[in-house]
């Protein structure tokens, strides 16, 4: 980005870096280079820009919500991914995860279920220059199978279980990760790597998420809305 390394907002972001990731353990290069590059307050509505660095999630509109800075850089460390991954973001939000994920990856797919939010996460996006991040409307539970295989995925949405269609699109070595747990309480934030025998799942850290909704996201025995 062409921001002056001395303007507030980049301050605020090195601070935030410093404090919040790297204080708590992050210790992925490009993670930490990717959450110094992106500038959180621009995908954040204007009147929260000055709490866009704070440690803690904020809202988007549309019931959705920005995930803490830590929990991005968590999730995205996670992923083991480089710059030759190929990756899907099944939650477009704001669009602030598929920039951190493209300033380390070859190509980022984000499904986002909400046209509003996809058009201005597209139009940021492309506003900030990033070519390698493509939108899609959809029903991210579905993952987008005419895709696949991904190198990683990540879901910025909370299910009880990790939807069989995105562990299917899975290349082998790759990882899903997911918020795992009910709606509206805490989560666990879950690794799923697919092997050659099936699949490996860890659990991380407690997280909370607003739920994935669509035609493979179950809440407990129901289908969410598409």
């Amino acid at each position: 980005m062409s921001e002056n390394a001395h303007e507030p907002q980049t301050e605020k972001r090195l601070r935030m870096v410093e404090r919040q990731i790297v204080a708590r353990g992050v210790r992925d290069g490009d993670v930490i280079a990717a959450l110094r590059s992106v500038p959180r307050h621009l995908f954040v509505p204007e009147d929260l820009h000055a709490e866009s660095y704070a440690d803690g999630a904020l809202p988007i509109g549309q019931g959705q919500t920005i995930s803490q800075p830590y929990i991005v850089a968590l999730m995205t460390s996670l992923l083991q991914i480089d710059a030759r991954s190929r990756v899907l973001e099944v939650g477009t939000g704001s669009g602030y995860q598929a920039a951190v994920l493209a300033e380390i990856v070859d190509h980022v797919t984000s499904v986002e279920r909400v046209p509003e939010l996809e058009e201005r996460a597209r139009l940021l996006l492309a506003r900030l220059g990033y070519r390698n991040i493509t939108t899609v409307i959809g029903d991210g539970s579905l993952g987008l199978p005419d895709e696949a295989p991904f190198d990683g995925i990540v879901v910025t949405a909370a299910a009880p279980e990790a939807p069989p269609p995105l562990l299917d699109q899975l290349a082998v070595g790759a990882r899903l990760v997911v918020p795992l747990g009910p709606a509206g309480r805490d989560q666990i934030l879950t690794v799923v790597r697919r092997t050659k025998e099936g699949f490996e799942q860890t659990r991380d850290v407690p997280c909370r998420f607003v739920p994935l909704l669509g035609e493979a996201a179950f809440t407990f025995g129901e289908k969410g809305r598409p």
